[in-house]
């Protein structure tokens, strides 16, 4: 039991020599857990009850940057790796549900890990004493539980980001959230709207690219605290022959259906978003969603700039929203007009974003799937083929439009003319065809006065 955990020889010398010091020293936390489940560690960090004065002293030699003095913790680089050392802490109060005003610290390594969020992350381990567990996330971690410290209400007043890390811990290891820790996880979710928007942004892309579905469905009410529209879809009916789920279970099967790729995951949880808002009924009874697109398109960027994304995301995941519903046919010069319009991946996005959306529908209604897989074939021949679909592979330029005697906005125009001509194969992308062709385009344009 002592020897389960091999830690690199980077992180046991840092031990070994805090510990030569007089002081005790453990790996902690997450490290511990991923070393558990045979999964190699991102990162170890280390608590120990020297000060953090002991530890700059200590490790004079190395590198240290002071990451949270104010909490105890000094970054020591040991052979190029980053190794966080914090001393045994108590925490003081958090009123703001997301750090405490102040921290004690301790000389009981008991202390230090009842104040962490779940059993499965308050572990210790040394070689001389092998895994130290008071609250048995050993136990939890071989049955696959997620488990709060203690009172599960008093983690998330302290933290209420341990709301998310709680949902991610579960969606990424396939994990059951206990029921007394679920229940407060309902409970005190609007706690939420305390923290910042990139905290909640950074637990939501890591569990949104997993397999989320069960956590997307049961904790509905927690995403909908930085997500509202995700309560008027639940439940919401579509009367439609085309699906046989509500809104959001629609979007729930349509995020489990693409890869797990960010901007993509994004795009299926927000492709249909709006629906409700856009929902009217024909006589007949059948539902109608007309511009809903646009409508989920300036929620998605509404909440993403909220959470603070990144410009380059916002962009991509906007532009598959609302894309998501246009005609994607297998027709050569359709597929070209759209890698001009898209750009080569957001394309392939666009066609992958298309397939998920269509096996979130009822079974009968998936027969364009391969359709969109047979345009995804052709896009790829067209790309090997290097087929023009851009004004820059075109075999003019501005220069040979000059020459022909067009300024201004006539050489746009005229370029764009020729591209589409290119594209529906009615003139070849050879340099005096296209001359040629333009003159025509001219004498026409000139004919019709």
């Amino acid at each position: 039991m002592k020897n389960i955990i091999t830690l690199p020889p980077y992180v046991d010398i840092i031990i070994r020599r805090l510990k030569k010091s007089g002081f005790e020293a453990y790996a902690v936390g997450g490290c511990v857990r991923d070393s558990l489940l045979g999964k190699m560690p991102k990162d170890y960090d280390i608590t120990t009850n020297a000060f953090p004065e002991d530890i700059k002293r200590i490790f004079l030699d190395y590198r240290t940057v002071d990451t949270g003095i104010r909490f105890g913790t000094v970054t020591v680089i040991s052979e190029g790796m980053p190794i966080e050392i914090t001393t045994y802490r108590t925490d003081g109060i958090y009123s703001d549900h997301r750090r405490p005003e102040n921290v004690e610290f301790s000389s009981s390594l008991a202390e230090d890990l009842k104040r962490r969020d779940f059993t499965i992350n308050a572990m210790a381990f040394s070689r001389e004493t092998g895994i130290i567990d008071l609250f048995g996330g050993e136990n939890d971690l071989k049955n696959r539980i997620i488990r709060a410290i203690g009172e599960p209400a008093e983690r998330f007043n302290e933290d209420a980001l341990r709301i998310m890390r709680g949902l991610r811990f579960a969606a990424c290891g396939n994990f059951t959230i206990e029921p007394k820790t679920a229940e407060a996880i309902h409970e005190y979710a609007p706690l939420l709207r305390n923290i910042a928007g990139e905290r909640i942004a950074a637990e939501l892309n890591r569990l949104i690219c997993t397999d989320c579905e069960s956590i997307l469905r049961e904790f509905y009410d927690v995403f909908a605290v930085f997500i509202p529209e995700i309560n008027r879809c639940h439940g919401f009916e579509q009367h439609t022959k085309y699906h046989n789920r509500d809104v959001y279970e629609h979007i729930i099967a349509t995020v489990s259906a693409i890869e797990p790729i960010l901007p993509l995951r994004l795009a299926m949880l927000f492709h249909d978003i709006a629906k409700p808002d856009y929902f009217s009924m024909s006589n007949d009874g059948a539902g109608h969603f007309k511009g809903h697109s646009k409508g989920s398109a300036a929620i998605a960027e509404r909440v993403l700039r909220e959470l603070k994304y990144d410009s380059k995301t916002v962009s991509e995941v906007i532009a598959l929203v609302e894309n998501h519903d246009i005609v994607i046919e297998n027709r050569e010069n359709l597929l070209k007009r759209y890698l001009n319009r898209f750009g080569e991946q957001q394309l392939f996005h666009l066609i992958d974003v298309h397939i998920a959306d269509d096996m979130g529908k009822a079974p009968q209604f998936m027969q364009r799937i391969e359709t969109y897989r047979a345009a995804r074939q052709t896009v790829v021949h067209l790309l090997e083929q290097r087929k023009c679909f851009s004004l820059k592979q075109l075999a003019v330029n501005g220069n040979d439009m000059k020459r022909l005697g067009l300024c201004g906005e006539e050489i746009g125009a005229m370029l764009k003319a020729l591209l589409s001509e290119v594209i529906d194969e009615k003139c070849e992308n050879e340099k005096n065809k296209l001359l040629e062709a333009a003159d025509e385009i001219r004498r026409n344009q000139n004919e019709r006065g």
